[in-house]
């Protein structure tokens, strides 16, 4: 399966969220135009994630919010993902790789706290606030992204989710691709009420080669997509 865009991925996930709650929410299809904001929210994972967000929610005429995680790179190669940071410094690491690289728990928490301060400077940034409202509990929470590489950060945010706003009524993880083989997955099933993924192809090398157009979102999209949903 290869998507036009984000867009379009946004549009095939919308699709299956709903129908997934119309066959578990119950008097999901008889709410008002202006109700299911009261029940469901979206929590999209910048920056490619919130233009699928932004699809979701307008489908499903709820807000959208964003969850700023950001990864932890191994101390001789930042690229590669050991593990991820939450907001507040919620963090995971992948511990096989700790092991293998000899990465002491110094170097663990001196990331920590440089990414925490830049999760807080760019949710500032972003959303004009750096904390969460409580009232996303009791909610139903939409997690998203625009695909599934690597997995750190997607389950450090769903991590986040469960540790976090663990009183959420429910909580559905729902995302255009991932690689049939990875582990993210199973850890997700486990945390997650519903995972949904669109296409879990065995050959994997990047979430973009599933996309025709996979440009860079722009940090002005993002403020732009945001912007609508403010209170």
């Amino acid at each position: 399966m290869l998507f036009n865009d984000r867009i379009q991925a946004g549009e095939e996930l919308a699709n299956a969220v709903e129908k997934y709650l119309l066959g578990t929410m119950e008097n999901f299809d008889n709410l008002e135009i202006d109700s299911p904001d009261e029940k469901i929210i979206v929590l999209a994972i910048p920056r490619g994630g919130i233009i699928l967000g932004d699809v979701i929610a307008s489908r499903l005429r709820c807000n959208l919010d964003m969850v700023i995680s950001k990864k932890i790179g191994a101390p001789n190669n930042k690229e590669l993902a050991i593990g991820a940071v939450m907001p507040g410094g919620t963090y995971f690491v992948k511990e096989l790789f700790i092991k293998l690289l000899d990465i002491s728990n110094k170097y663990i928490q001196e990331e920590v706290k440089v990414q925490t301060a830049e999760i807080e400077r760019r949710l500032q940034e972003f959303r004009g606030n750096r904390t969460y409202s409580k009232e996303l509990a009791g909610k139903v929470v939409i997690l998203t992204d625009d695909g599934i590489a690597t997995g750190a950060t997607i389950l450090a945010a769903a991590q986040w989710i469960v540790k976090d706003i663990h009183n959420y009524e429910k909580f559905i993880v729902a995302v255009p691709v991932a690689p049939r083989t990875s582990e993210i997955i199973e850890k997700l099933k486990q945390m997650a009420n519903k995972v949904i993924i669109l296409n879990t192809p065995i050959e994997f090398s990047a979430v973009g080669q599933f996309y025709r157009n996979f440009e860079q979102v722009s940090d002005e999209e993002v403020k732009a997509i945001m912007k609508k949903y403010a209170t």
